[in-house]
């Protein structure tokens, strides 16, 4: 069984909404707890540490459990295979507000969970022509911004020494690239349907080691009968091959 231990807000909600389902179906048994404060910096995760504040959203498995709970707390809560770190997606291209966050919060999960890997998710890009993009943020267009993000984590990685990286924001312009519409919610969260499923992939591909072309999992939150499933498994297994960990 993989036991996976999320800390984010909600990108990674997005993340892990089928990651269990996609294990499933494959065969695979796994524990995927996800700890939520939407819109949450790592210096609020790095204060909320601190200070053990029960101010998660705990969801199990993809879906929500009603509790509240601390980081630390689910760090003691097992035996994690895998520990993942996140910024939060407005700040996630700027590496100034990552630092001194990042470094003293991987500190302490490798105090309390030292066999654990410690993995970032690197996020992904808001979409073209997206208010919060342009407007908020000040980029001419997605891929602008997708170049400072993976800047960013893969700056992030080295930093902490991390065991590796889902490279979520690599993917989601891999998408795009392939003419494939609609994996943005709200210009910024990924779609109930195509990205939440492909990012669910991308996780399952690298934290299992097991690739996803023919897995067979389709009940999605929301439904496009155009999806070519087959497809984006290719494209996620092969962006996932540029990342093996």
């Amino acid at each position: 069984m993989k036991k996976i231990l999320a800390i984010g807000n909600s990108f990674s909600e997005d993340a892990t909404r089928y990651l269990h389902q996609i294990a499933e179906a494959d065969g695979s048994a796994s524990k995927i707890a996800n700890l939520i404060i939407g819109g949450c910096p790592l210096e609020k995760h790095f204060r909320n540490l601190c200070g053990n504040l029960p101010a998660y959203s705990f969801t199990f498995n993809g879906e929500s459990t009603g509790l509240s709970v601390s980081i630390q707390t689910m760090l003691l809560s097992d035996n994690w295979d895998y520990i993942t770190l996140q910024q939060v997606s407005h700040q996630a291209p700027y590496y100034n507000t990552y630092q001194p966050y990042l470094s003293e919060i991987s500190k302490k999960i490798r105090y309390y969970q030292p066999k654990a890997k410690l993995i970032i998710h690197q996020t992904w890009a808001y979409e073209e022509n997206s208010k919060r993009l342009t407007e908020e943020l000040h980029y001419a267009s997605a891929a602008e911004m997708y170049r400072d993000i993976q800047s960013a984590y893969t700056k992030a990685a080295q930093e902490i020494h991390a065991d590796g990286i889902i490279p979520s924001g690599t993917l989601f312009q891999k998408l795009q690239e392939t003419d494939f519409s609609h994996i943005h919610r709200d210009t910024f969260h990924a779609s109930l349907g195509l990205g939440r499923y492909a990012i669910g992939l991308l996780w399952y591909d690298l934290l299992f080691g097991k690739t996803v072309i023919g897995n067979q999992f389709r009940l999605l939150d929301e439904v496009d009968p155009t999806m070519d499933f087959n497809k984006i498994q290719k494209i996620v297994h092969d962006v996932a091959d540029l990342y093996r960990f």
